[in-house]
């Protein structure tokens, strides 16, 4: 897998348990010390699956275990050292659903680090749930090919990308030895669907750093499904794929 507190009426857990609330709102685990901020979001259409919310309870205890400990020891040795600049560390993972469909559900994840320093930093991710044989799939599995992909979008994701890279930075971009056009390949692919039934759009989004300076920040761009598109699907995933009306 590749990278907020819960919305106001989300419901918050306490950090180490897994109580269930029967209700549509996402389920959120935090945690707040002098050290650092915690939190952990999933939506209740994952958390009603069980095998899906066994897996992300897992990414929630490593994700916090991995954190915190960073937070304590560089608090620890702040308070040792009796520096009164230390800055709470924060650490956030939030899951949403991006499409469900019979078969699937597609999910994205955002996750923002901050450990020091002049600003934090933001991850994205995406899986996709096969209901039917209840496993995680990334979403470039539903694709015969790396360079298949490439071909297919590449050209359009490029030619867009330098006119939206134009736009936010006032005016056209000379070659970027620093930030060329990234590959499909390195970009997060969401499936997502516009009637529940089929998938019929991709998303196409370039990190932090991906495709330009952390001031440009995150760059997101959908396509629909096409004849073409869909020709890159593997054969046996092509009956949960429909081109865009």
């Amino acid at each position: 897998m590749r990278g907020y507190v819960g919305r106001a009426g989300a419901v918050t857990l306490a950090l180490w348990t897994a109580t269930s609330v029967a209700t549509a709102q996402p389920l959120t685990w935090t945690k707040k010390t002098p050290a650092y901020a915690f939190a952990y979001t999933i939506p209740r259409a994952a958390g009603d699956i069980a095998p899906l919310r066994r897996w992300l309870e897992r990414d929630q205890a490593g994700f916090r275990r991995r954190f915190t400990a960073e937070a304590e020891a560089d608090y620890a040795e702040m308070r040792r050292a009796k520096d009164r600049d230390f800055f709470a560390y924060d650490g956030r993972r939030t899951w949403k659903v991006v499409a469900q469909t019979p078969r699937l559900l597609s999910l994205s994840n955002e996750t923002y680090l901050y450990t020091g320093g002049a600003h934090g930093r933001t991850l994205i991710d995406s899986f996709v749930w096969d209901k039917a044989r209840a496993t995680l799939v990334e979403p470039t599995a539903f694709f015969s090919s790396p360079a298949l992909l490439q071909r297919v979008l590449g050209a359009r994701w490029c030619a867009w990308l330098a006119r939206e890279r134009a736009r936010r930075l006032g005016g056209p971009v000379a070659k970027d030895p620093t930030f060329p056009c990234p590959k499909i390949a390195e970009l997060t692919l969401l499936l997502g669907s516009t009637d529940r039934r089929a998938i019929d759009r991709v998303g196409l989004i370039a990190g932090q750093y991906v495709a330009g300076s952390y001031a440009e920040g995150m760059y997101e761009m959908t396509v629909p499904v096409t004849p073409e598109l869909l020709a890159a699907v593997r054969p046996e995933w092509r009956g949960v794929f429909r081109v865009q009306q």
